[in-house]
């Protein structure tokens, strides 16, 4: 066996053993047997993907924003708020683009989703479900996706979306490894009475098995990760960047707002990053620090939360940035950033230099990321 593969193992066992600690110290529960018809419903899915050269959807290929009409029942959407809510009957309804014309009405299902929105939100966030109608569609290649919706019916509130949506684009300049997002103008109709109820910006964020289709990979469930079972590269970077996003709201270990990435070829695992709502670049009003982490008191203050691993890891990623940093202010001047007040755009572009100050500062690069990384030293 080669000294990569040794790694490759070691590394793996170390996963699960960790993984079955957790599992251990946990409530004893009995364990889930999966439904063989979601295993290969999953299985197919990610083929799919995989079969599409690696690239996201067709839906996803589109920056410009689709402007959808979502009708469901709203009052019984806000009621839903247990941990296993039902889905919902709702229809999608959007102006056909050339050649097609014409109003197009996609029948789908929804249902709540989320912790924090989901308990305090005016409109909960939710998951739109896709069936073999939506072939023919905009929607088509979609299945079962996020949609991040308003929490308030103002433009305070609209504007968090903005920018958590950039946040996911700014990722996307960086790595693959990353979900794909659209931009959608939605109207809020409830179905009970034809009443509109809102009409606002929201995102639709591409599948964790979509994803993991269009990388060679499978997704991970076990929590209990390590510095050590992670592709240190881009563990380096994930961390970066939720310190470059503010972010401490996350855990790789717990799984907390971190997806792992299993590849195909036995390689040690990819955290990927998502839900960015509690960051400071956001700086949403009811965003707050875990009192754990007593070294700051507001989202806007950064503190690196991230896995340790090799320096040189940590190097890649600065000079990453750097080179894709006009790339990354430029999302605040497109189409898509324009819709950000001016102000929201200076103060944003002002929370980013403070991070490009500290990743070109070799001392505070090492006192603030390398030396303060989590987990102990690779």
């Amino acid at each position: 066996m080669s000294v990569h593969r040794m790694v490759v193992h070691a590394a793996l066992a170390t996963f699960a053993a960790s993984a079955a600690l957790v599992a251990t110290a946990s409530a004893q529960k009995p364990a889930k047997t999966r439904d063989p018809a979601k295993l290969a419903k999953d299985s197919a899915k990610m083929a799919k993907a995989a079969k599409d050269s690696g690239e996201v959807s067709r839906f996803f290929r589109s920056e410009a924003p689709l402007t959808v009409t979502l009708t469901t029942n709203i009052k019984r959407l806000r009621g839903d708020k247990t941990e296993n809510p039902p889905w919902r009957a709702a229809t999608l309804r959007y102006t056909a683009t050339a050649p097609d014309t014409g109003t197009v009405t996609v029948p789908l299902r929804v249902k709540t989703r989320g912790i924090w929105r989901l308990k305090n939100c005016e409109f909960p966030p939710i998951w739109l479900n896709f069936n073999s109608a939506a072939k023919k569609t905009e929607f088509r290649g979609l299945d079962q996706v996020k949609l991040t919706s308003y929490c308030r019916n103002n433009d305070e509130y609209e504007r968090y979306v903005l920018q958590e949506l950039q946040l996911n684009r700014a990722l996307r300049l960086l790595t693959p490894y990353s979900h794909a997002v659209r931009l959608l103008r939605v109207t809020y109709v409830d179905s009970a009475s034809g009443k509109t109820e809102a009409t606002r910006y929201a995102f639709v964020q591409e599948e964790p098995l979509a994803l993991a289709g269009r990388l060679r990979g499978r997704m991970l469930s076990s929590t209990g990760a390590t510095p050590e079972d992670l592709d240190p590269v881009q563990s380096a970077l994930v961390g970066v960047f939720e310190y470059f996003a503010g972010n401490t709201d996350f855990s790789v270990s717990a799984l907390h707002n971190i997806e792992l990435l299993g590849p195909n070829d036995g390689g040690l695992a990819v955290p990927i990053a998502r839900d960015f709502d509690f960051s400071g670049a956001v700086n949403a009003r009811y965003a707050t620090v875990d009192p754990q982490l007593t070294r700051i008191r507001t989202v806007r203050e950064r503190l690196f939360r991230g896995y340790c691993a090799p320096a040189d890891a940590f190097q890649k990623a600065f000079a990453l940035f750097n080179a894709k940093k006009p790339a990354i202010y430029g999302l605040y001047s497109d189409p898509i950033g324009r819709l950000l007040p001016d102000a929201t755009v200076r103060e944003t572009l002002a929370y980013f230099d403070e991070f490009y100050k500290t990743i070109n500062d070799p001392k505070s690069a090492k006192s603030d990321i390398i030396d303060a990384c989590l987990g102990g030293k690779r």
